[in-house]
């Protein structure tokens, strides 16, 4: 269970400099009758979570919201800030880099600030990567493309070499875009800039198309990967409809947790199966995927299946998984495995099949943000530069019960979002699709 400490947001030291948009909060004050300081977001969201930790109001569990502060840490004419983005793509990178370097420049008046070109090894010395200087010019159209415009890359660096690179360039505020693995590694890095004594604030935008960092409301990028993974589902049914015995089958995003299968198949309710890493099928036997897929086909001449990529792993065999150089390990191909099964146990039983096999993946982490993704990079982009600015360290921010907030980076990476196999989520998904509630 997460306690009071779990939640405590470290700071630099005490907030002595007049914000410049301190008469803008004042100004707030007097309609809303609130201070942004004063205020914490309960952590727990219903009665029985809250009564059943036995505290009082005042202690129990709460967050800090997000948002501009009246007094600041950071000297906005003596700041100099770096951006950093980590990891695989996704939708709303460049949005994210925008929205910091104008509310930064337009709000706060920093002058200088540079991008660190492909992930952490851009700060290292021998990969030989120069910085980029980002100004409102430089970025005030890279909205409109996908990927980042800074580059990126998976796998650990020396953080004694990164906060290297930060005491060469002067940084006093690092901004970090990046997933579980990323944050790690600003953790490490938060780490040696206490060592040195030194007084940088590193600030996370958590980013996963996956959507499994815990406690959040959703990650960016999210929806608008949900929405092009439904034009995949789209033409998988298309094409499972225009030919006898057809079948559709979509291979999308999630290695730990099923939310754009999900999801993508609740909008566009075209899919009869629906499996990801969250709930095991069995593929064979009486009560399998396969028998009863063979019956759908015979029934009704096609069949839509949606598969996330985490799923069924345990039957890929032969292949030998290895890892990434973030250290993840490499599934195996669920999606061309059951093709492959599905036309021999088809063919086996003389049912007439046209299989059409999808993979989307990279065709929907490249797209650009859209215009819901777009607004809320925006709104965590200023967050972000409000947290940084006051001096809040190694936190995170992200939107939780439709707030913003400041949340400690180990809280962040403590586990993963998944799907609730006996949540409403996952409730929705069998009563739209009609499977089994499983195969076993």
């Amino acid at each position: 269970m997460v306690s009071h400490e779990d939640l405590a947001v470290r700071t630099l030291g005490p907030c002595r400099i007049d914000s410049p948009l301190a008469e803008r909060l004042v100004a707030r004050e007097t309609t809303q009758h609130s201070v942004v300081e004063e205020d914490r977001i309960l952590f727990d969201d219903t009665i029985s979570m809250a009564g059943g930790r036995g505290l009082p109001v005042e202690q129990l569990p709460s967050l800090e919201p997000g948002g501009p502060r009246k007094r600041i840490y950071f000297d906005p004419a003596k700041t100099r800030v770096g951006i950093v983005t980590c990891g695989g793509l996704c939708p709303g990178l460049n949005d994210v880099i925008r929205g910091l370097v104008l509310e930064l420049s337009r709000h706060y008046g920093v002058r200088r600030i540079v991008g660190f070109r492909n992930g952490y090894r851009g700060f290292v010395p021998r990969y030989g990567e120069d910085v980029v200087d980002l100004t409102p010019e430089v970025v005030m159209h890279i909205d409109d493309e996908g990927g980042t415009i800074l580059g990126t890359s998976r796998g650990e660096q020396d953080p004694d070499e990164i906060v290297d690179a930060l005491e060469r360039l002067n940084i006093n505020i690092l901004f970090v875009i990046g997933g579980d693995g990323t944050i790690r590694g600003a953790m490490d890095v938060v780490r040696v800039v206490g060592e040195r004594g030194l007084k940088v604030a590193v600030v996370g935008i958590p980013k996963t198309i996956d959507n499994d960092i815990p406690y959040i409301d959703q990650s960016f990028g999210f929806q608008t990967a949900m929405a092009e993974a439904t034009k995949s589902i789209h033409a998988a049914s298309v094409e499972a409809r225009s030919a006898p015995g057809g079948i559709g089958l979509v291979k999308l995003m999630g290695r730990h947790s099923g939310f754009i299968a999900c999801y993508a198949t609740l909008a566009k309710d075209d899919a009869d199966y629906v499996l990801i890493p969250e709930v095991p099928f069995a593929l064979d036997g009486e009560r399998g995927l396969l028998q009863h897929l063979r019956r759908r086909v015979q029934e009704r001449g096609h069949a839509v299946v949606v598969v996330a990529e985490g799923a069924g792993q345990e039957y890929i065999e032969g292949e030998e998984p290895g890892r990434d150089a973030s250290g993840n390990v490499r599934f195996g191909d669920i999606g061309r495995l059951l093709r492959k099964r599905i036309v021999e146990h088809l063919d086996a039983h003389g049912v007439e099949n046209n299989v059409r096999y999808f993979d989307p993946s990279y065709a929907i982490r490249s797209v650009p943000a859209n215009p819901f993704d777009s607004a809320y990079c925006l709104r965590l982009a200023h967050a972000a530069v409000h947290a940084a600015m006051a001096g809040r360290t190694e936190v995170i921010v992200a939107r939780r019960r439709r707030r913003f907030v400041h949340m400690p980076m180990p809280l962040a990476v403590s586990r993963r979002n998944h799907v609730d196999p006996l949540g409403d989520l996952w409730l929705s998904v069998l009563e739209a699709t009609g499977q089994p509630v499983r195969f076993e």
